[in-house]
């Protein structure tokens, strides 16, 4: 698929556009003024492969704690602002590597030139945060509710504000719970600006509903060339939203990050409990960060053969399964040390590379 040209930005050391890959990134869900909660979660972020982190930050002592925060966070930290200019300033005096914020909601035109200068002078990058259930009412009564188009003419808005700031350190997101109303936004934006994008489903829900939300609205974009960095919305541990991002991209075969699961779906010739072993497996290789497709077949005859792309993997028989390497049978393994086989075979690769 060919990627839609969009101008880089910087956010601390990680680059958003242009040519560098999509980035995951998550937003904590802690109480930002609980410094070292906030700074435990994001280290758990990190180790799944978060690459930037955002912070709400609702009040000044939220801002303030910032500081701290920046100064042990190892990636890219992003201030989260709403309504209040002042919030935004602190925060940038805090060090902070990029804001979230809504120019139409912090303030007149006097506000919002104080921050873009204190950015300026920071060199911080501002995402521009279009929601389609916080569209400006003028909009909303113009297109007679929050339409795609409303949203992209919102995001114009307060792309031109800027713009007439001489500030063009910009990315945008143009979020929906909607799927279609998203996926539409986005469409018409890129055909009118080349920032890059900030791409998700909003409130997408639980991990397992919001899942196949996301993967529904962020793939589809990405498989036009739309997206320069996503973040999964979903309600409970931000750590999932990571994990969920990493597959997208590898279903897509933008991003390759720790194991890729093929697992079969089960049928007549299977003989052991395939669906707890596949969980097993993935619970077990979550540490890995390497790229590695890791087969759980569940029959014996043809698991190796339906599964040799894969770098390694196990097939069940009856009461005995085969642990295999690139197609090619490692040995014979007892069904209950099948699990512990493949995990020492991960292991070896591992070592190996």
């Amino acid at each position: 698929m060919q990627r839609r040209h969009t101008r880089p930005i910087y956010l601390g050391g990680v680059q958003v556009g242009g040519e560098a890959p999509v980035s995951v990134q998550s937003m904590t869900n802690t109480d930002t003024r609980d410094v070292q909660a906030t700074l435990d979660q994001i280290d758990r972020l990190v180790q799944a492969g978060c690459e930037i982190v955002r912070v709400a930050v609702p009040d000044q002592q939220a801002a303030r704690a910032l500081k701290e925060i920046k100064a042990r966070c190892p990636i890219p930290l992003v201030a989260d602002i709403h309504f209040d200019y002042r919030l935004a300033l602190a925060a940038l005096e805090s060090g902070v590597d990029g804001l979230r914020i809504n120019p139409g909601n912090i303030g007149g035109r006097e506000r919002v030139a104080a921050v873009v200068d204190a950015a300026r002078k920071r060199k911080v990058p501002i995402r521009i945060g279009v929601n389609a259930g916080s569209l400006e009412k003028d909009l909303l009564a113009e297109h007679g509710g929050p339409t795609p188009r409303a949203m992209v003419e919102s995001a114009l808005r307060h792309i031109r504000l800027l713009e007439e700031m001489d500030y063009r350190e910009i990315k945008v997101s143009l979020k929906a719970s909607d799927v279609p109303v998203m996926l539409e936004a986005y469409r018409l934006l890129a055909r009118e600006v080349d920032y890059p994008f900030h791409v998700g489903v909003t409130e997408a829900g639980t991990v397992r509903s919001g899942t196949i939300k996301s993967a529904v609205g962020i793939g589809a974009l990405l498989a036009q060339g739309i997206g320069d960095t996503i973040r999964v919305s979903l309600t409970g541990d931000p750590v999932e939203e990571v994990r969920v991002g990493y597959e997208i991209l590898k279903a897509l075969g933008l991003r390759r990050r720790g194991i890729e699961l093929i697992s079969c779906p089960t049928c007549g010739r299977t003989c052991i409990d395939l669906e707890r072993i596949a969980l097993e497996v993935e619970e077990r290789l979550s540490w890995v960060d390497k790229p590695l497709k890791v087969a759980v077949m569940g029959c014996a005859v043809n698991g190796p053969g339906e599964a040799s792309h894969a770098d390694v993997g196990i097939a069940g028989g009856k009461g005995i399964g085969i642990l295999f390497r690139g197609g090619h049978i490692v040995e014979r393994v007892p069904e209950k040390d099948l699990v512990d086989a493949l995990v020492r075979e991960v292991e070896n690769i591992l070592s190996e590379k």
